[in-house]
C-alpha cells in the first residue's frame, strides 16, 4: 500500500526535507532565522504527522523536534518537552544562536498562544509566517502529487459505485450517508480540513433541488440550507423527488490530502435545459484545462469561463443564483482552501506542481444543480486530471 511506503523512514526522510528546504528558501528571501511549526496541517507537511509539539526549523541546522505527547518518539534531534517553555534553552544545548528574526504562524494560531511563544523568545523578533509556509506548500512535490494521484483513484472508485445505494424514498440526508459509507470504506480518513474558521462541513455535500440554491455563510460553490443552523451548509432533510438533479461533492481526503471531485445525479429525466447547462459546463471545463499552463494568470482563466457562460444564456444561474461564487476553482491540497484561486484580479500565475480544483456549476431553479468537479495537477506543459468519474448526468 502506498500509505505504507509513505510511512517507511528511508522514503519519508529526504521527501521532508524537501519541504523544509522548500519554506527555507522563502525564509532566506524575507532574512528569517528560523521558524517554529506547531499547527496540525504544518506539522503534517513538515515532519509526516501530527504531534502535540513544536518543530523547530533553523535556517542553516536541521530541524529540531520538541514533543509534548505522544511519548515514545526518539530519534536524531527530537526532544521531549513539558512546555514550549523550555525550548530556547534546549536550541541552546544544542550550540544553535536563538533567532534574531523567528516566524509564527500567526493566522492559524489563537492569541494566546501566538503570544505565549512570542514571549518564549523575548529578544527576537516576530513575524507571521503562515502565508509564507502556504507559498511553499502551494507548489507541490513528485510524492505529494501521487499521494493526490491516488487519492483520486480512490476518490473515484467510490463515486462508481454511488448509483447503486440509491433508493426511491430516500431524502438527501440518508442518501448523503450511505455515500459517505463508501467514501470510508474505500480509505477515506473522514476530516474535511480547512484553512481559517470562515467555512465547517463533514465531509462533504449532498446538494438536490433548490437547496442548492440556498445561501450559505461559507465560501463554497454551492451552499445549501444545512440540517441545523449551527452548520447552515449541505443536504437539509428533504425528499429526493423526480425531476431533480443531486450533486455529490464529497472531499477525497484518503492519504490526508484533499482531492476534489462533483459529479451530478438525476431523480429520472431532467427537463432538456438542464443537459444543455451542465453541457456549458463541460465546456467551460475543457476551455479552462485546455487554457492551464505555467505562467497563465489565475484571473485570465476565470475571465475565460465567464466570457464562455455569457454566450450561453445560462450566466444568471452560473455558480450560484442569489449568490454567486466568485470563484470557479481552487488549489488544494493538506486543505481544501490552498493557493492557487482561480477568481478575478487574482494575478497569481500557475507554476508546476500546484494542484487545484476546477468547478463550474449552474443551479437552475425547480431543477437543481448542474456541472461538474475535477482535480488537476500542472505539470511542465499543462494540466493532468486527477479525478476520471464519467462526467455525464447518471440517472439514477
Amino acid at each position: 500500500m502506498y500509505r505504507q511506503n509513505f510511512n517507511n523512514k528511508e522514503m519519508l526522510l529526504p521527501e521532508l526535507k524537501e519541504r523544509r528546504d522548500k519554506i527555507r528558501v522563502f525564509m532566506a528571501q524575507q532574512d528569517i532565522d528560523a521558524a517554529l511549526i506547531t499547527c496540525n496541517v504544518n506539522l503534517i507537511y513538515t515532519y509526516g504527522r501530527v504531534v502535540s509539539g513544536y518543530l523547530y526549523l533553523p535556517l542553516n541546522a536541521p530541524a529540531r523536534l520538541f514533543v509534548k505527547r505522544p511519548n515514545g518518539i526518539e530519534g536524531e534531534h527530537v526532544y521531549s518537552i513539558r512546555k514550549p517553555e523550555q525550548i530556547p534553552a534546549l536550541i541552546q544545548e544544542c550550540g544553535l544562536p536563538l533567532p534574531s528574526k523567528l516566524m509564527l504562524e500567526g493566522d492559524e494560531l489563537p492569541f494566546t498562544e501566538y503570544t505565549r511563544l512570542a514571549a518564549c523568545f523575548p529578544d527576537s523578533t516576530i513575524v507571521n509566517g503562515t502565508p509564507l509556509i502556504r507559498q511553499a506548500r502551494s507548489t507541490k512535490t513528485n510524492m505529494e502529487v501521487c499521494m493526490l494521484r491516488r487519492s483520486g483513484a480512490a476518490h473515484d472508485k467510490a463515486y462508481q459505485q454511488i448509483p447503486s445505494v440509491y433508493q426511491p424514498g430516500m431524502t438527501d440526508r440518508q442518501f448523503s450517508i450511505e455515500i459517505e459509507r463508501l467514501m470510508r470504506l474505500e480509505g477515506c480518513l473522514g476530516i474535511f480540513r480547512v484553512f481559517g474558521q470562515s467555512m465547517e462541513i463533514f465531509m462533504g455535500s449532498v446538494l438536490a433541488g433548490d437547496n442548492a440554491a440556498t445561501p450559505s455563510p461559507y465560501d463554497f460553490a454551492l451552499g445549501g440550507e444545512g440540517l441545523d443552523p449551527s452548520i447552515p451548509g449541505g443536504v437539509n432533510g428533504s425528499l429526493l423527488q423526480a425531476g431533480q438533479s443531486v450533486m455529490v461533492d464529497m472531499g477525497g481526503n484518503f492519504y490526508g490530502y484533499m482531492c476534489d471531485m462533483s459529479r451530478v445525479f438525476s431523480i429520472g429525466k431532467l427537463p432538456d435545459k438542464a443537459y444543455a447547462a451542465h453541457q456549458v459546463c463541460l465546456e467551460v471545463q475543457d476551455a479552462v484545462s485546455a487554457m492551464a499552463k505555467p505562467g497563465v494568470a489565475c484571473e485570465d482563466l476565470y475571465q475565460t469561463a465567464i466570457d464562455l457562460v455569457a454566450k450561453t444564456g445560462f450566466e444568471d444561474c452560473f455558480m450560484g443564483i442569489d449568490q454567486k461564487a466568485k470563484f470557479i476553482g481552487h488549489g488544494i491540497g493538506l486543505e481544501i482552501n490552498e493557493a492557487p484561486v482561480l477568481a478575478p484580479r487574482m494575478k497569481q500565475e500557475l507554476e508546476p506542481g500546484m494542484v487545484f480544483a476546477l468547478e463550474p456549476k449552474i443551479v437552475l431553479p425547480g431543477v437543481g444543480p448542474l456541472g461538474i468537479e475535477n482535480s488537476w495537477a500542472v505539470t511542465l506543459e499543462g494540466v493532468e486530471k486527477l479525478t476520471h468519474c464519467r462526467e455525464d448526468i447518471i440517472e439514477l
